[in-house]
């Protein structure tokens, strides 16, 4: 099969954009938030896991934190139960603690699968393993009544990160998959928010970049228009007046914990595009939202 003379000057062009990215960010940490339809489309399945374990070979470190929430809401809604969410944050009882546990542990080895079948050496953990996220309970403000904080059941927030499983893994040449329970006081499994896992974590492995994809193609404005090249300042101000609000909150709010955090850059990008993690991190243009630590 051959090639014409066009097709090959833009295929040469991309690969030599790639170059300058790679030699920026080898031996750097990246931890990647797995969410939204690019963990329910199989092809964007099969783009991701290609994308991480390309990040590898060419010498990052991707650190993979997944959600679950579609897989969550259908199972509950199987066994005749119906998700609450305030704040951006799921009501877990402990019958959907169960299925919590249940469909992350699914969900967590089907991406450990599907990355080894691509040529990687993916490893799963829970916040569990080596307790090495432990965690306390998170109470959210009411929505109806000012200062009132309330119990949402067994919804963590994270009270420290061991990193050294996860750089021990690293040193490895594995990558690290993880699935956002944590361990409370008493040993009980928390459910904590996978942004919120993933903005922390980011923190404390000092990562170059944080990358979240979503559902959307980024951070909008009030008019639908895309916004990047935001600074922590921009952001406060777009939730102060509104302009950022519901499921958006915890990851903004991970994104600039991060940035503040001294994490370099933190980006939100659009899962709905193929490849949009290669994009992203190795070409000038990405598909999301830049958000800078400055």
């Amino acid at each position: 099969m051959t090639i014409s003379p066009s097709a090959a000057d833009k295929k040469a062009r991309t690969l030599s954009e790639a170059m300058p990215y790679i030699q920026r960010f080898f031996d750097k940490t990246i931890v990647i938030k797995y969410g939204g339809n690019a963990m329910t489309d199989p092809a964007l399945q099969e783009g991701f896991a290609r994308d991480v374990v390309l990040l590898k070979l060419v010498g990052m470190n991707p650190v993979v934190v997944h959600g679950g929430g579609p897989q969550i809401n259908e199972l509950l809604k199987r066994v005749g139960k119906e998700g609450h969410f305030v704040q951006g944050m799921r009501v877990t009882d402990q019958e959907t603690m169960d299925v919590v546990e249940m469909v992350l542990g699914k969900v967590n080895k089907d991406i450990v699968n599907l990355i080894n079948r691509f040529g990687g050496k993916a490893v799963g953990l829970t916040g569990q393993d080596g307790s090495f996220i432990r965690a306390k309970k998170l109470l959210v403000a009411s929505d109806v009544e000012p200062g009132k904080m309330l119990d949402i059941g067994l919804v963590g927030d994270i009270s420290s990160i061991d990193p050294s499983i996860i750089t021990f893994l690293d040193s490895g040449d594995f990558i690290p998959v993880i699935a956002p329970i944590g361990v409370g006081p008493d040993g009980e499994a928390l459910n904590i928010n996978a942004d919120v896992v993933s903005g922390k974590l980011a923190e404390v492995l000092n990562a170059e970049k944080l990358v979240l994809l979503t559902n959307t193609p980024g951070v909008l404005d009030k008019n639908g228009e895309l916004l990047t090249g935001l600074t922590p300042k921009q952001i406060d101000e777009l939730v102060a007046d509104g302009t950022l609000s519901g499921g958006m909150l915890p990851k903004i709010s991970s994104a600039l914990d991060a940035a503040r955090g001294g994490v370099r850059s933190v980006h939100i990008i659009d899962g709905r595009v193929e490849h949009a993690l290669l994009l992203e991190i190795l070409t000038d243009e990405g598909v999301g939202t830049l958000i800078k630590s400055k």
